[in-house]
């Protein structure tokens, strides 16, 4: 039987139809458009596959520029920028029926040595001690609303809320901006590092824009604010595992004028900082 786990690879197995063109499927699901994260860890996967290999990528900078539509598929076009002795750069189109939805940049390094230095990990609880998402709406809810249940199914992460969720204005009325989770793959990624790298760029949109809203209304009941991601950056420190436990924690410095920005950081179970993100929300009330 295919789990989660398994569609999300599969996701991130792009097709080559020419040297510097891939094809990505985007599932036909019931959502208003394709989710942001997929299109980023196709994008990467695209830009990856055209390098040597043994330059891992350390950032990437990319627009939403248009809604994706599910079912249809994605090609991704990708520009050699420049191979150069220590760093390589790609620009990547992502276009769906003639249209440009998505555009990114990714630099790739060389390892090399130097100094060292980063910010303390958060004091938090281990993901044992905390229970899984769906486990938290149940129990709050009595079960999963149908839109939750089809997101069960085929959510690829394991999700664990640091803080309980918020329901009530009472309870929202003294929340900061800011969350934290523990995530991890449901099943193995294999041995290839940018398979890793981009599976985590695929969750890395998946809640960070939590901490713009936490103030405002429920994380999971009924919506107030349509939201969309405009952009994300991410910046890769050190080589990880994204089947394997990690820390991301997001706080929001601002949100003005129908937009909201986010920043994370992502830290494995040894305290070491990861991955760090940064991402503008457009937030418009509904109705």
């Amino acid at each position: 039987m295919t789990t989660p786990t398994d569609r999300l690879v599969g996701l991130l197995d792009l097709e080559r139809i020419d040297l510097n063109i891939f094809r990505g499927r985007s599932p036909d699901e019931s959502l208003q458009r394709v989710f942001g994260g997929q299109v980023a860890g196709q994008a990467l996967v695209a830009a990856g596959r055209t390098t040597e290999g043994d330059r891992p990528v350390h950032s990437l900078h990319a627009y939403f520029l248009r809604p994706g539509r599910p079912g249809v598929p994605i090609v991704y076009q990708v520009e050699r920028v420049r191979d150069g002795r220590s760093f390589t750069t790609r620009r990547v189109v992502a276009v769906q029926q003639g249209r440009t939805i998505f555009n990114l940049t990714a630099s790739f390094h060389e390892p090399e040595p130097g100094f060292e230095h980063q910010v303390a990990m958060p004091d938090v609880p281990a993901p044992e001690e905390l229970p899984r998402l769906a486990d938290e709406i149940r129990d709050r809810l009595g079960e999963l609303p149908s839109a939750l249940r089809h997101m069960e199914r085929r959510l690829a992460f394991d999700i664990r809320y640091v803080d309980r969720l918020r329901w009530t204005p009472q309870e929202l009325a003294d929340a900061e901006p800011r969350s934290a989770v523990w995530m991890r793959a449901l099943g193995p990624l294999g041995d290839d590092p940018l398979v890793h790298t981009c599976a985590l760029t695929y969750a890395s949109d998946m809640t960070l824009l939590d901490a713009v809203r936490i103030p405002v209304e429920p994380l999971w009941g009924p919506r107030g604010f349509d939201m969309a991601s405009l952009d994300h950056a991410m910046w890769f420190h050190r080589p990880f595992q994204a089947d394997e436990w990690f820390l991301y924690q997001q706080e929001s410095p601002i949100a003005t004028g129908a937009r909201g920005l986010a920043r994370g950081q992502i830290f494995d179970r040894e305290g070491r900082l990861l991955v760090s993100v940064m991402q503008e929300g457009l937030f418009r009330k509904v109705g």
